[in-house]
C-alpha cells in the first residue's frame, strides 16, 4: 500500500493558478511513476498528467502548455502546477501511483481534491 494525500484544491477565477500537492506515505514512492487524474461531474476519469521514475512525462492535449507535473523524491510529493485555468477544467483531481511506468495503469489512488474555475 501507498497512502496518498492531496492537497490544494481550491476555487479560482478561470485564468488564475492553482498548485496541487500529492505526498505518499513510505519508503517505495521512488519506485512509481505517479500521475495526476480528474473526474468532472457525469464523466469518466480522465488521465490529466504523468511523471515517469526517470523523468519524462505526459500530458492529455486539454491541459498540454498550461499544467507541469514534477515530482520531489525526497519529500515523497508529486506536483500539478495548473496554469490558466478554465471552467472546464473543474473536477475533482486524483493523484494516483502507477504500475507498468507513464503510460501504466493506476495501482493506489488518494481521495482526491476539489478544483473549480469559476468564468
Amino acid at each position: 500500500q501507498v497512502p496518498l494525500v492531496e492537497s490544494g484544491g481550491g476555487l479560482v477565477q478561470a485564468g488564475g493558478s492553482l498548485r496541487l500537492s500529492c505526498v505518499a506515505s513510505g519508503r517505495t514512492f521512488s519506485r512509481y511513476a505517479m500521475a495526476w487524474y480528474r473526474q468532472a461531474p457525469g464523466k469518466q476519469r480522465e488521465l490529466v498528467a504523468a511523471h515517469a521514475i526517470g523523468g519524462s512525462t505526459n500530458y492529455a492535449d486539454s491541459v498540454k502548455g498550461r499544467f507541469t507535473i514534477s515530482r520531489d523524491n525526497a519529500r515523497n510529493t508529486v506536483y500539478l502546477q495548473m496554469n490558466s485555468l478554465k471552467p472546464e477544467d473543474t473536477a475533482v483531481y486524483y493523484c494516483a501511483a502507477l504500475i507498468g511506468g507513464v503510460l501504466g495503469n493506476p495501482l493506489y489512488w488518494g481521495q482526491g481534491t476539489q478544483v473549480t474555475v469559476s468564468s
